[in-house]
């Protein structure tokens, strides 16, 4: 028996005013009394909340602890009663574990590799030089979202899957009520329908007349049509939404960080390690969801099989005993090993992407605006609830001298 642990009464939710890129107050309070606390559930399940960055990373490769989506019946802010959750569908391999998660993500392992996302970089660079000749023609102010954020991951994810351009606008908009944490449950499903729709007809347009992409490569696989629609799914969704947040709130958080985009500018060869220090300060990606599927020892408790656990990634990455100071955005740091593109098996797929849209992006962002500023005050920025699944801006208004 371990020691009594530390409970968290519910999941925080609400960030504290000014600090917009700090986890909650309570998640980081919950994380110095342990790395491990209690957390009873609306429903009566009692959970645990892992909150230190060791045993983050020791949950996220063992694999007594399911990704599986029909063992998540436990939501820490929402009461399902006695609803039966459904497995994944096939082909959302996100939310499975071995071999079933494997079948799915072997065959694109080789699509994401550094080499070739690295040989897109010329192509990434095109794609955002256009957005910030537009942002300049059209001059300031600009929503650096609509205008920078969004369109230039989606332009690439669309291109390396094989989304025709013109269809690009209504996908994403769809993409985007299933990730923002705001759309009612009627939306949500009129979104997921047609996006089904939308990829029913794509997989039947790659089979018929493949082109040079991953979606039509991957027709060559043993994947049903239904298989390649999930994988799809996921693709899309993964690379559209996630790095939009990293590039909008990263800006963000480099203008309230005058001295470290100071430095960034005037030494380009910091680009690396400035993704990297971003996406462990901004940790984007909050929480994922385990449950165990067998009685298991951890930080000192017995963690009994069928409990729901959830990661709190942004404070992991924000555990004083892996990254020193962890509350200051500090370039120069090395932050290899952060837990924002996850670990073990379910690690970020798409990661090596990420990392090239972020670089060029940043560095010629700030390169052709250099007098780059919040058009608002910060306080005014308006923040994705912490309901989404992935935390952002909703909208970055910026201004710079003509």
């Amino acid at each position: 028996m371990g020691e009594t642990p530390h409970t968290v009464t519910t999941l925080p939710t609400a960030r504290q005013p000014g600090c917009p890129f700090d986890p909650p107050a309570e998640l980081t309070d919950a994380r110095r009394h342990g790395p491990i606390s209690r957390l009873p559930f609306p429903d009566g399940h009692q959970g645990w909340l892992i909150t230190g960055y060791d045993l983050a990373r020791a949950v996220l490769a063992d694999s007594r602890f399911s990704s599986r989506k029909e063992l998540m019946r436990h939501h820490p802010l929402i009461d399902y009663g006695d609803i039966e959750v459904p497995p994944a569908p096939p082909g959302e391999f996100l939310l499975m574990d071995e071999p079933q998660h494997g079948r799915y993500r072997k065959p694109l392992v080789g699509k994401f590799t550094v080499r070739r996302m690295r040989l897109l970089t010329e192509r990434v660079e095109q794609i955002t030089a256009d957005h910030l000749d537009a942002m300049e023609k059209a001059g300031p102010p600009a929503d650096l979202v609509t205008a920078f954020a969004k369109p230039i991951p989606a332009i690439v994810i669309c291109e390396l899957l094989g989304v025709p351009y013109e269809d690009r606008g209504s996908f994403q908009e769809n993409i985007d009520k299933f990730m923002n944490g705001e759309t009612s449950d009627e939306d949500l499903m009129a979104a997921y329908t047609a996006t089904q729709h939308y990829l029913a007809e794509l997989v039947a347009a790659k089979r018929a007349n493949p082109t040079d992409d991953v979606l039509s490569d991957l027709t060559d696989s043993d994947l049903t049509d239904e298989e390649l629609r999930g994988v799809a799914l996921i693709l899309l969704a993964a690379g559209l939404d996630t790095t939009a947040n990293m590039l909008a709130l990263g800006t963000f958080a480099l203008l309230r960080n005058p001295a470290q985009l100071t430095a960034l500018r005037a030494d380009p060869a910091l680009a690396d390690r400035a993704v990297e220090e971003l996406l462990r300060y901004l940790s984007v990606a909050k929480q994922f969801h385990r449950v165990t599927l067998e009685d298991v020892e951890l930080g000192g408790q017995t963690i009994e099989a069928g409990t729901t656990v959830i990661l709190s990634l942004n404070t992991a990455n924000r555990d004083p005993e892996r990254f020193p100071d962890p509350h200051t955005l500090d370039l120069r740091r090395q932050s290899g090993g952060h837990l924002a593109f996850g670990h073990g098996i379910h690690q970020c797929l798409g990661q090596q992407l990420a990392r090239v849209e972020m670089r060029v992006a940043f560095l010629a962002l700030i390169d052709r605006f250099p007098t780059l500023r919040l058009g608002v005050p910060a306080e005014e920025v308006g923040l994705r609830p912490e309901t989404a699944d992935i935390f952002g801006v909703k909208s970055l208004p910026v201004t710079w001298d003509s």
